[in-house]
C-alpha cells in the first residue's frame, strides 16, 4: 500500500514545491513508483515537471469535486517513475465550492482510495495556507513533511501549523504522523542560517530530518526548464541533498 505524504506549511516561499517535485523525482530514481499531486492553484509543481498548465483539462479540481476519477487525471511526466495529477488556476474555486458539501474535509481521502495501492509514495504539494485544500490533503495523508526556511522568521507560524495538525489528528485523521521537519535554503556562510538549524534541532530533536537542503543556483534554475533537479543537473548540490532526503524517507518507512 502506498504512503501518502503531504508537504505543508502555510508560509509561502519555504521550499514546499521544490521539495515536492524533487523528493518525488529522487524517490523515482531510487526505483519507487511515485504519484505527485499538485494541490496548489499556482500549479508550480505541474509546470516544474514539464506540464503545460494551460492545457490541463482534468486535474486536482475535478477529482476533488468527484466529476472525474484520479485515474482519468493522471499524466506521465518527465521524471523517471513519476506520474502527476496536475493543477490549474480553476483550483482557486474549490475552497468556495466545498464549503457547503457534506464531509468536505474528506474529498481527497475518498478520491485517493482507488489508487493508493498503485504507488509506493503519493506526494501532495499543498497550497501556502491552512484552508480547505490543505485540510483535505492532511486528512488524506499518512504523514506530513514541513519545510522550514533557514531564515529569521522560520519558526513564526510553525506553532500554528503544529496546532492545526493536532486538531486534524483529533477530529479527522488520528493516523496522521509528522514525517519530519525539513530545513531548506541553508547557507553555511550565514551565521543566521546556522542559528536557525541549531534552534530547530534543539527544540524538535528527532522530528528534524538529518538532510538539510542547501541554497543552490541549479535548484532555482531547474523549474524554469520544467525539470526536476535530478533531470536538470544530477551532480549538483541540490540533487545530492534531495537524493539523501529520499533515502532518509525510504529508510524511515522500511522499519
Amino acid at each position: 500500500m502506498g504512503k501518502i505524504i503531504a508537504i505543508a506549511n502555510q508560509k509561502g516561499g519555504v521550499g514546499k514545491t521544490t521539495t515536492s517535485v524533487n523528493l518525488a523525482a529522487s524517490l523515482g530514481v531510487l526505483e519507487k513508483k511515485v504519484l505527485l499531486i499538485d494541490a496548489d492553484p499556482q500549479a508550480n509543481a505541474s509546470s516544474g515537471v514539464g506540464i503545460d498548465v494551460e492545457s490541463v483539462e482534468i486535474g486536482t479540481y475535478q477529482i476533488l469535486e468527484h466529476s472525474h476519477t484520479p485515474k482519468e487525471a493522471i499524466i506521465k511526466c518527465n521524471a523517471i517513475n513519476v506520474d502527476i495529477i496536475p493543477a490549474h488556476i480553476d483550483l482557486v474555486a474549490i475552497e468556495i465550492e466545498l464549503v457547503d458539501k457534506e464531509n468536505r474535509e474528506y474529498m481527497f481521502k475518498k478520491a485517493l482510495e482507488s489508487i493508493k495501492d498503485d504507488y509506493d509514495y503519493i506526494i501532495i504539494d499543498c497550497a501556502p495556507s491552512l484552508g480547505l485544500l490543505t485540510l483535505n490533503a492532511l486528512t488524506a495523508a499518512d504523514s506530513v513533511i514541513i519545510p522550514i526556511q533557514c531564515e529569521y522568521f522560520a519558526l513564526e507560524g510553525l506553532g500554528k501549523l503544529l496546532n492545526t495538525i493536532k486538531s486534524i489528528q483529533k477530529i479527522h485523521n488520528p493516523d496522521l504522523d509528522i514525517e519530519g521537519l525539513l530545513l531548506t535554503m541553508f547557507d553555511s556562510r550565514l551565521r543566521l542560517s546556522n542559528q536557525v538549524v541549531e534552534e530547530v534541532q534543539k527544540h524538535f530533536n528527532d522530528m528534524v530530518f538529518d538532510t538539510i537542503i542547501q541554497r543552490n543556483v541549479k535548484l532555482s534554475e531547474a523549474p524554469s526548464f520544467g525539470e526536476s533537479i535530478i533531470n536538470y543537473d544530477a551532480t549538483s548540490k541540490g540533487a545530492i541533498n534531495y537524493l539523501h532526503l529520499a533515502q532518509e524517507v525510504i529508510k524511515k518507512n522500511s522499519k
